[in-house]
């Protein structure tokens, strides 16, 4: 077994801020969502209709295709 191994391969990543959601942009604001006005992982500057993931979630099974 070697032991002369680099340690730090395997350390995680450093923490992530609990109001910052994983993959979201730099820092606030936040576009609210559209149905339950939570902030989204997108900027204010976003066009368009803008989910938060769990509505977003929700929105795909209520629209996916039953067949």
């Amino acid at each position: 077994m070697d032991t002369d191994t680099d340690d730090t391969y395997c350390e995680p990543p450093g923490p992530i801020a609990p109001d910052q959601p994983a993959g979201a942009t730099e820092g606030p604001p936040y576009a609210e969502c559209v149905l339950c006005r939570e902030p989204t992982e997108y900027p204010e500057s976003t066009k368009g209709a803008t989910l938060c993931p769990v509505c977003a979630w929700q929105e795909a099974g209520r629209t996916a295709c039953s067949g």
